[in-house]
């Protein structure tokens, strides 16, 4: 059995993306420019919020001035709507009832900046105690590099063995292979499960309950 199971945020725990493309529309048209369909935003979210804004300004314009300028119509925004829409995915909560009554420890370890990572943890799932919630901050080096895990091993005080790391994307997959844990990938994301195959994890699962049965066998 596992001691500690680590969950990236988007895609994993909660389906953000409705909010996501929103703000992220907001923040396009009052900057000037064009948006983007909800369903596009899929494969622009998992590298952090200056990433995705990259990813949806026009060619020509992608400059890291115009992504700072667009970030600041959007973190606003969002703070406020982050949870308009986003829900979590079915068997989440349950899932991870199950896993904290058994004694498992539980992270998030996420590429959304902090406050907004916090906030959403502690919204949706206020019963669950868990080690760390980590987010984007200011010096620590995003998702796939591994030092969020290792800061949340630190922290839980449990060696690499003893860890699960569940994402929904070929970003968290890396990170799991990175920081030598043992890899979960979800189809219930963001991105298709050919992504999750490229990178091989030890385990690919369809529904919230079959990652209860990883991490408690």
């Amino acid at each position: 059995m596992k001691k500690l199971i680590i969950f990236d945020l988007d895609g994993t725990l909660l389906n953000t993306i409705a909010d996501l493309a929103q703000s992220a529309n907001h923040a396009l048209a009052a900057s000037g420019y064009p948006t983007h369909e909800e369903k596009e935003y899929n494969l622009m979210v998992g590298n952090g919020i200056n990433k995705l804004l990259e990813r949806a300004l026009p060619e020509g314009s992608k400059t890291e001035e115009n992504v700072l300028r667009v970030r600041k119509e959007f973190i606003p925004y969002y703070n406020r709507h982050n949870a308009d829409r986003s829900r979590p995915y079915p068997g989440i909560t349950a899932l991870l009832d199950e896993l904290q009554a058994k004694g498992l420890r539980l992270a998030v370890a996420s590429n959304k900046y902090q406050a907004a990572t916090a906030k959403l943890i502690a919204h949706y799932f206020p019963n669950i105690r868990f080690t760390a919630v980590f987010g984007q901050r200011e010096g620590i080096n995003v998702k796939p590099a591994p030092a969020i895990v290792h800061e949340i091993l630190e922290i839980a005080r449990v060696s690499k063995e003893d860890v699960l790391y569940v994402g929904d994307s070929g970003v968290d997959m890396q990170t799991a292979i990175n920081a030598e844990v043992t890899s979960c990938g979800v189809t219930w994301g963001f991105r298709p499960r050919t992504e999750l195959e490229t990178f091989h994890p030890d385990y690919i699962v369809d529904k919230a309950e079959e990652v209860a049965a990883i991490a408690t066998a």
